[in-house]
């Protein structure tokens, strides 16, 4: 962690909804005034489409069948904790993004699968973001839980994940239910090994509940929506949280244990806006003190 140079990482599968919690922060930093730099997960994966598929092929036909983009060895973690190690000493750093699509290509002018090149980060950053899959992995190899000022895991139950994600891929990559199921399952060991062990060490964790029937999620025709869902939000450390301003402030919440409060899925942002607004003005205001 540095005082100096604060990072937030946002850790959660595909489908699990980090880019959302990824659109409140910027508004939270927008009208706070913070000056944010933000890097991908995927911007430090190991391999393009085109050598991830190569990988696989070679892998599946050694008798592989679990090695996926969860997987560790799949991706630079010695370079992403690299990252969070320099940019908490200095305040400096390089990232790249990772093509997925051809309206990425067209704004970021590499080819779909590809990688950009490698660019500094922006001078005079006040906070690092983090959005990924790994960004509290603790492992023989990295401890990034240990490099990030505030850990945040995004966590929906396994059926509504996996809802998201096939939504997401058949309306915004083309593939079809089968394929994503494909992938779903070539990820399972990955992500009880490699994704799960992370929310042990984030600080706050949102689990999104539906209140429908999600039992079949590779035949569901839509995905439940924020008012058909419940969230709950677990306080690793409840210390210094006033649950009961929350409470009051977002109606239809309750305490489900000491450091647990449920809300309705359609106060989300809010929730968010009232939990981190007050925890990024204590990292920026403590880092300029520096």
């Amino acid at each position: 962690m540095s005082k100096k140079h604060p990072i937030i990482s946002v850790t959660g599968s595909s489908g699990a909804g980090t880019s959302t919690v990824k659109s409140t922060f910027d508004q939270i930093f927008r009208r706070e005034g913070v000056k944010a730099v933000s890097i991908e997960g995927d911007a430090f994966h190991k391999y393009n489409r085109a050598d991830m598929k190569a990988e696989l092929d070679k892998r599946y036909a050694a008798g592989d069948h679990g090695f996926s983009h969860f997987s560790f060895e799949a991706n630079e973690l010695g370079e992403l904790e690299r990252v969070f190690r320099e940019y908490g000493d200095t305040g400096k750093g390089k990232t790249r993004y990772y093509v997925h699509s051809e309206e990425e290509a067209e704004v970021l002018g590499s080819a779909p699968g590809t990688f950009t090149q490698w660019a500094d980060f922006e001078n005079g950053s006040d906070i690092l973001f983090y959005e990924g899959l790994h960004g509290s992995v603790v492992n023989d190899e990295v401890n990034l839980a240990a490099l990030a000022d505030l850990k945040i895991g995004v966590v929906p139950v396994i059926n509504l994940e996996w809802i998201q994600k096939i939504h997401r891929d058949k309306e915004q990559r083309g593939y079809t239910t089968e394929a994503v199921t494909d992938v779903i399952l070539r990820r399972m060991h990955a992500y009880v090994h490699c994704i799960t062990p992370q929310f042990t060490h984030t600080d706050i964790n949102f689990q999104r509940v539906p209140v429908v029937d999600t039992s079949n999620p590779f035949v569901a025709r839509w995905i439940p929506t924020a008012d058909e869902s419940l969230v709950v939000i677990r306080f690793k450390d409840p210390r210094g949280i006033d649950f009961g301003y929350l409470t009051r402030m977002i109606n239809g919440s309750w305490m489900s244990r000491a450091n647990s409060i449920v809300i309705p899925g359609g106060k989300l942002d809010l929730a968010m806006q009232l939990i981190f607004t007050p925890m990024i003005e204590r990292l920026v205001s403590t880092s300029k003190k520096l």
